[in-house]
């Protein structure tokens, strides 16, 4: 079997006409729902983004022992198997995060990768000196600041995180004069080389992996055509996770910038489709399709993700996944629970490799020849932040009473952070503690967190504005209005409880979120289908 895996990052599921969409024209993402089998209540695990990609490499939710942070020693991943098992791995990605401190292990997992450089921070070209003046000038300063330091050239150890960031995603956009200069474009070029290469080739399994449509909203100017809004100023494609305080014609521009981007992931996309045909693939060629979150443009008025509620825009996600041998299935849609997770031992069965007891995932090979339960319920989350759990009929956003997150502690043997290793007065704080039940027996290092280090810390806010809600999805789904049913927050409650067993979550994360301990009072709940039991 061969396998094409195509992950883009922050992926609208509404922004996808097969889901309902209609602010964009996606006919390549709608062509390919014609001949796959689509989940509609497929959900994330662990945000942000390399929480995902660890619960997308290794079944399991990443959210309850650390934040961001690389694969660890003791982690069973998916390339990492399906190599042992023969079949030949490959990664191609222009995501920056593989490449820094916090996101080490990830690649090397594969038997080979290609690294497409010019996504978000991660400067096209080296300029000592960029003209910052010329840039201010250029770009709107809320979602550009750039404060050159007093003294020396800018670098990155004398200037502030965010004026370094943005200033290096503004050289990027002045080197970007053609088309083919673009990350994505040259992602799916270097995928079309792969399956050129490997035409003759079986046992093989490719991670076709496009940062966009993830900000910085930039696009080449003939997809940006089809969605002007008007807008006149200064250059507005990078919104900072908060609060909407934009006018409405700053609102269209923003979004319109992400449209056309979307425009540009299902164009290439399109042209993969072509391969297929083209070449035969889908005799012999499994092709999967999904994205790591969504993202908030305005809706809820709010910008980003992290910060806010997980809401529906963010958590509930896009899969299809097209399998020769279901052929039948074609235009399918399957209606009960799936989630991130459940991709690892989807494609470990898909190549006949066996799936690890560590997993919490469920393959969701079964499923794509008829639609079966699979999870009672989901949590999903990101480390210090809310916790949500989701039964498909309502979604429940569970904050902590201390939203500061100085009581919790995190669990690893690779301490960094996103961009850096942990700093010295964070490592004094440990102690070694453990084994958890998916460490094979190996200790970790306990560091008490330092709440500026968190996901949202590290963007200089807090949740103070974040409070627990209940939503009906089936009478709300746009989440407008919470529901005070007790009875329903009290059950979702215990399936919090429940998802923490299952994972083994450390005592203070229960207490945190003032949850029973009792694991005798949660056995037998694991519900239908082919969940795990505790």
């Amino acid at each position: 079997m061969r396998t094409v895996f195509v992950l883009f990052d922050s992926l609208n599921r509404l922004a996808l006409g097969a889901y309902g969409g209609t602010a964009v024209e996606t006919p390549n993402f709608d062509r390919f729902a014609q001949r796959a089998v689509t989940f509609d209540k497929h959900y994330v695990g662990s945000l942000p983004c390399m929480p995902a990609r660890r619960d997308m490499h290794t079944g399991r939710l990443n959210f309850m022992h650390r934040h961001w942070g690389p694969l660890e020693p003791f982690d069973e991943s998916f390339a990492k198997i399906l190599s042992g098992g023969g079949v030949y791995s490959h990664l191609i990605s222009d995501h920056l995060h593989y490449f820094e401190d916090g996101g080490w292990g990830y690649a090397n997992a594969f038997d080979s990768w290609d690294f497409i450089r010019g996504q978000e921070y991660d400067a096209l070209k080296a300029l000592a000196a960029p003209p910052v003046e010329r840039y201010r000038q250029k770009f709107d300063p809320r979602h550009y600041p750039m404060s050159p330091p007093s003294n020396g050239s800018m670098t990155r150890g004398n200037t502030d995180k965010t004026s370094w960031k943005r200033s290096r995603a503004a050289i990027t956009h002045e080197f970007l004069t053609e088309e083919a200069d673009f990350p994505t474009a040259k992602c799916f070029a270097a995928a079309f080389e792969f399956l050129d290469l490997n035409a003759d080739a079986d046992d093989w399994f490719l991670q076709l992996e496009c940062f966009d449509p993830h900000e910085p909203f930039v696009a080449p100017e003939r997809f940006k055509e089809a969605y002007k809004s008007g807008y006149n100023g200064k250059i507005l494609d990078w919104p900072h996770y908060e609060k909407v305080s934009n006018s409405s014609q700053e609102i269209a521009e923003i979004r319109g910038n992400y449209a056309a981007l979307v425009a540009m992931c299902d164009e290439y996309f399109g042209k993969l489709l072509d391969h297929f045909d083209a070449h035969g693939l889908w005799d012999d060629t499994c092709l999967i399709l999904t994205t790591d979150h969504g993202f908030l443009l305005s809706e809820h008025e709010w910008w980003g993700k992290n910060r806010m509620p997980y809401y529906e825009e963010i958590s509930h996600i896009p899969l299809m996944i097209w399998h020769p041998g279901h052929a039948d299935q074609s235009g399918a849609r399957r209606k009960n629970l799936t989630q991130t997770p459940d991709l690892m031992p989807t494609i470990l069965e898909i190549h006949n490799c066996q799936v690890p007891p560590s997993v919490t995932g469920a393959s969701l090979k079964p499923l794509l020849g008829k639609d079966a339960p699979v999870h009672e319920s989901l949590a999903l989350g990101m480390f210090a932040g809310p916790v949500c759990v989701t039964d498909g009929k309502y979604s429940y956003f569970r904050y902590p009473d201390d939203l500061s997150g100085e009581n919790l502690n995190l669990y690893t043997l690779m301490p960094t952070h996103l961009s850096s290793h942990f700093e010295i007065s964070e490592l004094k704080t440990s102690v070694l503690a453990g084994p958890f039940d998916f460490t094979k027996g190996a200790p970790l290092l306990k560091i008490k967190l330092d709440p500026k280090n968190t996901q949202v810390g590290n963007d200089g806010q807090t949740l103070e504005d974040c409070v627990s809600a209940l939503y009906d999805l089936e009478r709300d789904p746009g989440q407008t209005t919470p529901v005070p049913d007790e009875a329903v927050i009290g059950r979702l409650t215990g399936r919090i409880t429940y998802h923490f067993i299952q994972h083994d979550a450390p005592k203070e994360l229960y207490a945190h979120f003032g949850l029973e301990t009792d694991r005798e009072a949660h056995q037998g709940t694991a519900g239908p289908g082919i969940e795990r039991a505790i």
